[in-house]
């Protein structure tokens, strides 16, 4: 029996990725290419989406041929319609309505941070977790419930990533291969902690006053020789990643589950790992994470989701396959996961009720 196989494009930051993936989850091939700009730089939409351009051809080619397989052999083409930068989604789906026409394949099209969440089950072998997600654009507790992907807490301000990546700038670290790698490799240097703002509110948690604060503490300090720019960092990482291991403990908490899955790009980062696993174990449960070949933007994980969906019967008709940038994690209906038995979460509201 022929496997289904999907086609997927990843565009919505400054990654281009093009995935080709089987409906059991194995990765045929999964190229992708950075846009890297010089440090002190953050990347714009316009010339980002020009990289993307430039460089999404080759890596379909490169997919196909990595991957064995021929168009006529693909079931659907799969993009990511948001949420992202404006011009960058763009470029995918201009590509995958191009590609549609051509070789006549149905498109679906695809959540981002579900195909995060749906990339990290499949290669972990999580079932039920509670989800930390966590990128340069986004910071979100999840726990699926009732067809969707719930969201119990998140930024109320600017997302950890993008918090990480501006301090970058003002250290004027290299962005390759990213920025927050960077401070990670600088904060194992770290030997001095610095007070800074905690922010938890109930669920949520807020970075911007973080992120000001450290940026004149940076200034201050570092001009009188009062610390290193590896203290900052370490101090940086201990304090926002604290905030993140509070607010996932308390979903648990209140979902009864034990293991936790943390995905996005700032989900490679060790530090964060460690202190979140020595959490799980603490309550009995464990963490799943994986490595930046899964955690960071791919186009494997817009594939494997688009195809789950496809599936079950979802096809995004030609004239609606648009993308936009805001594109809520619990807008979408998770209907390849509806008929497994209730999560934790489902059990204990039907005894509540």
């Amino acid at each position: 029996m022929k496997k289904m196989i999907a086609l997927g494009f990843e565009g919505s930051a400054n990654k281009i990725g093009v995935g080709v993936v089987t409906l059991d989850g194995t990765i045929l091939s999964n190229p992708r290419h950075t846009y890297i700009t010089p440090p002190g730089q953050g990347f714009l939409p316009r010339e980002t989406a020009q990289h993307h351009l430039h460089h999404i051809l080759p890596l379909i080619k490169s997919a196909l041929k990595t991957a064995q397989i021929t168009p006529d052999e693909i079931d659907c083409l799969c993009y990511t319609k948001g949420p992202g930068m404006g011009a960058p989604l763009q470029v995918a789906a201009v590509v995958v309505r191009i590609l549609s026409q051509l070789w006549k394949k149905p498109i679906v099209a695809v959540n981002h941070c579900v195909a995060h969440i749906e990339m990290g089950r499949i290669v972990t072998g999580a079932d039920d977790p509670v989800v930390l997600y966590v990128s340069g654009g986004n910071t979100q507790v999840i726990a699926y419930s009732e067809g969707r992907y719930q969201i119990f807490g998140e930024t109320i301000d600017i997302a950890v990533g993008n918090c990480l990546d501006r301090f970058a700038r003002v250290l004027t670290l290299s962005n390759d291969p990213n920025p927050g790698y960077n401070i990670e490799q600088l904060a194992k240097k770290g030997e001095q902690f610095i007070d800074l703002p905690y922010v938890v509110k109930g669920m949520d948690v807020s970075f911007s006053g973080i992120l000001s604060y450290i940026e004149a503490t940076a200034t201050e300090k570092l001009k009188n020789n009062e610390c290193t720019p590896a203290d900052l960092c370490y101090s940086l990482q201990e304090t926002v990643f604290a905030m993140l291991v509070e607010i996932t403990e308390r979903a648990m908490a209140h979902c009864d589950t034990k293991d936790v899955l943390i995905v996005g790009g700032v989900g490679c980062n060790e530090r964060l790992q460690e202190m979140m696993r020595t959490m799980c174990s603490e309550r009995g449960g464990r963490l799943f994470a994986t490595d930046d070949r899964y955690c960071i933007d791919n186009g494997a994980m817009i594939a494997y989701t688009g195809l789950l969906a496809y599936a079950h019967g979802t096809v995004t008709p030609l004239e609606e396959s648009t993308f936009t940038q805001r594109f809520r994690t619990d807008e979408v209906h998770a209907i390849w996961r509806q008929k497994k038995e209730p999560s934790n979460m489902n059990s204990l509201m039907q005894e509540s009720s």
